[in-house]
């Protein structure tokens, strides 16, 4: 009879993982259809500013990159392997949009399995859900940057850290240690976090101080082992990441963010609306609160269940992460919403750990969630310099002048105008278009003068030439208030009432013609000729 009543439960138990291994594909395969058709929707837009950056950087040879980021302050991961993406394709927009999109589309089946290692299947079905639909995700999924990547490198990176340190040992009769898989896996994917972007280095401190609160909570038979797999798993990282170490501390040093200016206090507490959605916080603060709370009530005596410690140790990740980069901003400012790809996976984990453990409001919940995100989409213009070369280009030959009073300009510029141009900025002329020389930025801005860096390119310029001059268009002044963008604002005026007023040249196009507020990065050409060698 035994063996007789074993069998109908050994078949419905294998039938069950055999219908697991086919529904979750299918269930992540729905899942990346709908992200990647939610996704694609504006993969031909224009560059702005910082994706001509990116595509200057990676259209030169590959071990040259490290060296040129030591002017322009940003890691090398992503640029190398943007530039193997670009030397099998091309470097036009679909196609390294398309190379951002394919990261975002990965984080949807590493939620899934995010979720399900630390929480469970029903976690991991709402994890992957809200990776397919973020809005935060949708939009840098089309953006020719590195943060859909570093989105996904941190949401590895955090699994791995829960894993390792969150869930094995606290609370055991016996010391548990952390498989290495686990703590190889933390140390890997760190270090590919820190080498594609700098704010990797907050995440990488948040899990530092989140791995020692969970040191002082574990009992005393645990706290050897959970020592000793910090040290390999941090010192892993730190090994790898230490031959760039040298660059990241001249990067400190001299390049910055001169364009950002101190956050403020409410700018702090705007992120999880720039993350979440300004509507859609509202929902989850709710529905995932409650699920929160409760998870965080699971205690064994006075010790925290396993799913408890997960959902401390995301709430300490997210928080942590974001509350070190406003800090740290105060000091040396770098705050950028785009910078939050570092601070999404534990929030979006979190979430959905709260709306799984929240009931039928967790229902409720995840559908206005879901409702509000698949309605937000991503930028229809970051900026009109695509538009505005195309409007100019044609009257342009080889050897004219353009001058860009914003230097970050250059690149995407030289991208969409015709080729065989020099190119100078208010600091003279640029002999490498494909990158900017961020080093001492403000110093070299503040030393700059019309008579100087501007009168001899008018000078050796000869009848018959044309000269290009692209400015900003300063509609919000709130933007030009960093000591960066505020220097670039009072060149702009300074170098273009000088041409305006030099009778040698005449004005012979303006694109736009017109300009309605506001648009994303908008600029101003005006193209000039010369007609006379001397004034007069």
């Amino acid at each position: 009879m035994a063996t007789y009543a074993s069998r109908p439960t050994w078949s419905l138990g294998a039938r069950a993982a055999r219908s697991a291994r086919v529904a979750v594909p299918l269930g992540l395969g729905a899942l990346v259809a709908v992200s990647l058709l939610l996704r694609t929707r504006e993969l031909d837009v224009g560059y702005w500013l910082d994706e001509g950056l990116s595509v200057g950087i990676a259209g030169r040879p590959l071990t040259d990159i490290p060296g040129v980021l030591k002017v322009d302050g940003s890691p090398p991961l992503y640029y190398m392997l943007l530039h193997a993406w670009i030397s099998l394709l091309d470097a036009g927009e679909q196609s390294t949009h398309v190379f951002s999109l394919l990261f975002a589309l990965a984080c949807v089946p590493v939620a899934w399995w995010s979720g399900k290692v630390l929480m469970g299947t029903r976690t991991a079905w709402i994890a992957a859900v809200l990776a397919a639909l973020n809005p935060w995700l949708t939009q840098y999924a089309q953006e020719t940057r590195m943060y859909s990547l570093a989105a996904l490198l941190t949401w590895i990176a955090c699994t791995c850290f829960l894993r390792a340190y969150a869930l094995p040992g606290l609370g055991a009769a016996v010391p548990v240690r952390a498989p290495a898989g686990w703590l190889a896996g933390f140390a890997i994917s760190l270090a590919a976090l820190l080498y594609t972007h700098n704010w990797g280095v907050f995440f990488a401190v948040a899990c530092g101080v989140t791995w020692l609160g969970l040191l002082w909570l574990a009992d005393a038979p645990q706290r050897a082992g959970l020592l000793r797999d910090g040290l390999w798993g941090f010192g892993g990282a730190l090994l790898l990441y230490l031959p760039w170490l040298p660059t990241l501390m001249f990067q400190a040093a001299h390049t910055g963010a001169p364009w950002s200016r101190r956050p403020t206090i409410g700018a702090l507490g705007a992120t999880f609306g720039n993350v979440l959605g300004y509507i859609a916080q509202v929902a989850l603060l709710l529905a995932a609160g409650a699920g929160v709370m409760a998870l965080l009530e699971r205690r064994q005596g006075r010790r925290l269940e396993p799913e408890a410690r997960v959902t401390a140790a995301l709430i300490s990740l997210g928080v942590l992460t974001l509350l070190i980069a406003w800090f740290s901003s105060q000091l040396s400012p770098a705050w950028a919403v785009r910078y939050f790809a570092v601070a999404l996976p534990p929030l979006v984990l979190l979430c959905a750990a709260g709306l799984a453990h929240a009931g039928r409001l967790g229902l409720v919940g995840l559908v206005v969630v879901i409702v509000l995100w698949a309605t937000d989409g991503a930028q229809t213009e970051k900026s009109n310099v695509r538009a505005v070369a195309e409007s100019v280009g044609p009257s342009l030959a080889p050897g004219d002048i353009v001058i860009s009073t914003q230097p970050e300009a250059v690149p995407v510029l030289h991208h969409y105008l015709p080729p065989g141009l020099r190119y100078a900025t208010v600091w003279g002329p640029v002999s490498d278009v494909g990158v900017t020389d961020w080093r001492d930025g403000v110093k070299h801005l503040q030393q700059s003068s019309v008579d100087r860096d501007l009168a001899p390119l008018l000078d050796r310029m000869r009848p018959g030439q044309r000269l290009l001059l692209v400015t900003p268009i300063f509609y919000d002044q709130g933007r030009w208030q960093a000591p960066w963008t505020s220097l670039v604002r009072a060149r702009s005026f300074e170098w273009a009432d000088a041409l305006l007023a030099d009778r040698r040249f005449e004005i012979a196009a303006i694109a736009p013609t017109a300009f309605t507020p506001p648009r994303p990065n908008p600029v101003r050409a005006t193209l000039l000729v010369k007609v006379s060698p001397r004034a007069g």
